[in-house]
């Protein structure tokens, strides 16, 4: 496999602009993430990180600028549209239906191309899944809840994988077990744009970062120049 640094972007931002109703909120994000890659959106609170992965979905009131997935341009495209195209989102509350068991939640989501993840491949990466099949959603913890968010779209055959905040509230070991399982899905293929506040973690998994401010990207730092950058990092994060 080429280097990743050689490989062409499967996801290109560039100006992009963003509003919700009047309000003003990305102001000219550039970033691009390439075929195989994990990258992840550093920031404080409001930096705008949700916001450009709920553009990138067309599921904001408003943007302009361009979004390009696999060289097409996407910016004018309906939510659906995107997500047929190969992109698939896994929200900050994970969107688990409660009234749901652990298998009608997996099976919800439609596929949209070839290639998903089988369920026996999903229960190889998440086993307390395959023991909680028959559990509603509201008896799932936590961990469980961001596993079954995670796994229910690695079935549908998209490629590019947006997740927010996947370590939020979880113990140690279930970040442990998310970083795993972030590590599999990129030595399968996977491409992923990843939210995260916690740069200890994003380091264990991703290739760069960018950081953003004030709804723009005020840096990219590689993963290997992190610790060397971590002063820097610290001013932009406030921690």
């Amino acid at each position: 496999m080429p280097d990743a640094a050689t490989r062409p972007a499967m996801l290109r931002v560039a100006g992009l602009n963003a509003w919700y109703g009047e309000s003003h909120v990305l102001h000219g994000v550039d970033l691009e993430v390439r075929d195989g890659e994990v990258v992840t959106l550093l920031g404080r609170n409001g930096a705008g990180k949700t916001t450009t992965m709920k553009s990138v979905m067309g599921i904001v009131g408003r943007r302009s600028g361009s979004i390009a997935f696999e060289g097409q341009e996407t910016i004018s495209w309906p939510s659906n549209r995107i997500a047929r195209a190969g992109i698939a989102f896994c929200p900050e509350e994970r969107g688990i239906f409660s009234s749901l068991d652990v298998h009608e939640n997996l099976m919800l989501p439609p596929e949209v191309k070839p290639g998903g993840l089988s369920l026996e491949r999903i229960f190889a990466l998440f086993p307390n899944l395959r023991e909680r099949l028959r559990s509603q959603g509201t008896k799932l913890s936590g961990g469980e809840q961001q596993m079954l968010a995670i796994a229910r779209i690695l079935r549908t055959g998209a490629r590019l994988l947006l997740l927010d905040e996947p370590t939020e509230g979880l113990a140690p070991v279930i970040i442990q077990q998310i970083g795993e399982t972030i590590r599999s899905l990129k030595r399968e293929g996977f491409t992923i744009l990843l939210v995260e506040q916690n740069f200890r973690f994003a380091a264990t998994v991703a290739d760069r970062h960018y950081v953003m401010e004030h709804g723009r990207v005020v840096d990219m730092i590689e993963n290997d120049r992190l610790e060397a950058s971590m002063d820097k990092l610290h001013d932009y994060l406030g921690v």
